[in-house]
């Protein structure tokens, strides 16, 4: 028998210019979405989301809980239709950011402290990326184990981890330039398909983010976390989360531990959701998770037209 349905949140990366704007004109609950955030993070952020400018909305302190706010607008106008409703969700996962977006959607923190903590996320990122500089890149073709021993290798150069694996022909690397660069080389003699240098500000989910460590757990400890009212998958064991503590920890851990969101899928698939819905801008997740199981479905909800397609 099936599960109801899986509801998936985007990370940094899918924003754009635009996003959400659409949706705050039609439905007035997701605009009071913008309107409370506006309060929280003291700044216009749906101005941001509707106007830009990109290169404002692409930097890591804004573009993540600016993603967040977004994705938590689509929701409230999915609530307004009905649609949440319907479609029962029965498991919630995220990708980096989008698992805060996972665990307030399940209840496990507010709306508010959500947003708190995904602001000091994205500035604490960004702080450690400008005071250790790094890169990243996606590496086509090699398995993890594969790829973990050509990391290990092309550490005395410099250093470099996998930091995302987001599905069985997909996984990045994350670190130091030079070490990204010794791995790179590396996986193509070893028979990767292809590696792709990504456009980021830092080396994220790798050692150059153990700065952010120490005061992300501080901000963890000041909010109230409980147990979420259905599964969340963590990103760090792509598995389930636990008790509230066992939360804080996997939310610190994932700064500068891999992303498991290939295995995080295949838990959600696993366990006989019918129907995984992307929740947020963009449709990156919706690709992931065909690359991933090819027989499963997932529909991208990032606009009023989706909504309304969702609702019929």
């Amino acid at each position: 028998m099936l599960m109801a349905a899986g509801f998936l949140f985007p990370g940094q990366g899918a924003q754009f210019v635009g996003m959400g704007r659409d949706v705050a004109e039609v439905y007035p609950a997701a605009r009071d979405v913008y309107e409370r955030a506006n309060a929280i993070v003291g700044f216009d952020i749906a101005r941001l989301c509707f106007e830009g400018p990109s290169g404002e909305l692409t930097s890591t302190a804004n573009s993540q809980p600016a993603i967040y706010v977004t994705s938590h607008a689509l929701l409230a106008a999915l609530a307004a239709e009905g649609v949440l409703d319907r479609l029962e969700c029965g498991v919630a996962a995220g990708l980096s950011l989008g698992e805060f977006t996972a665990l307030a959607y399940a209840g496990a923190m507010s709306f508010e402290d959500g947003l708190r903590l995904v602001q000091q996320r994205g500035r604490l990122m960004q702080e450690a990326g400008e005071a250790q500089p790094g890169t990243m890149a996606a590496v086509i073709g090699l398995d993890e184990p594969t790829l973990v021993e050509v990391c290990a290798e092309a550490s005395q150069d410099g250093t470099v981890t996998v930091a995302n694996i987001n599905s069985p022909e997909q996984i990045v690397i994350s670190g130091e330039a030079a070490g990204v660069e010794a791995a790179s080389r590396l996986a193509t003699e070893r028979g990767a398909r292809g590696v792709i240098p990504l456009r980021v500000s830092a080396a994220f989910h790798s050692p150059l983010m153990r700065p952010a460590r120490e005061r992300l757990a501080a901000a963890l400890d000041a909010v109230t976390v409980t147990a979420p009212r259905v599964p969340v998958v963590a990103n760090v064991t792509g598995r389930p989360h636990g008790t509230p503590d066992a939360i804080r920890a996997a939310l610190v851990d994932q700064l500068d531990h891999p992303v498991r969101w290939c295995e995080s899928c295949r838990w959600v698939l696993d366990n006989r959701v019918r129907m995984c819905y992307e929740i947020g801008p963009g449709r990156v997740l919706a690709g992931m998770v065909k690359r991933i199981d090819r027989r499963a479905t997932c529909t991208s909800i990032g606009d009023v037209a989706a909504i309304r397609r969702a609702s019929v």
